[in-house]
């Protein structure tokens, strides 16, 4: 690919990117829906969140994951309960974290 097309594709996808958003930000009164449209969207984002991460705990290479000793588990399960302990979004992530780097270079697992 040349550089203009590089560019142009990147504008292109810019554009359909805004666009899907302004969607919803253009209309100046709110948009009519039914309220369990509007209960159940407050559900997307960790929906969303569910399914890109689950699969990254569960499979390896399209596998799943066939051995207790995956760090990746352990330190979901430490993010969660760090989570539960103290509902600090930062927190979770650096314990989870350090917990798997920690066994992934400190055991090997």
């Amino acid at each position: 690919m040349s550089g203009l097309e590089i560019f142009t594709t990147t504008l292109g996808m810019a554009a359909i990117a805004w666009a899907c958003r302004a969607f919803f930000l253009l209309p100046k009164e709110e948009l009519p829906m039914p309220q369990w449209l509007r209960e159940g969207l407050r559900y997307a984002p960790v929906a969303a969140l569910a399914a890109v991460v689950a699969p990254e705990l569960v499979l390896t290479q399209g596998q799943l994951v066939d051995t207790w000793r995956d760090a990746r588990i352990f330190g979901a399960l430490a993010g969660l309960a760090f989570y539960a302990w103290r509902r600090s979004l930062f927190g979770t992530i650096v314990c989870g974290t350090a917990v798997m780097l920690a066994l992934r270079f400190g055991l090997g697992w």
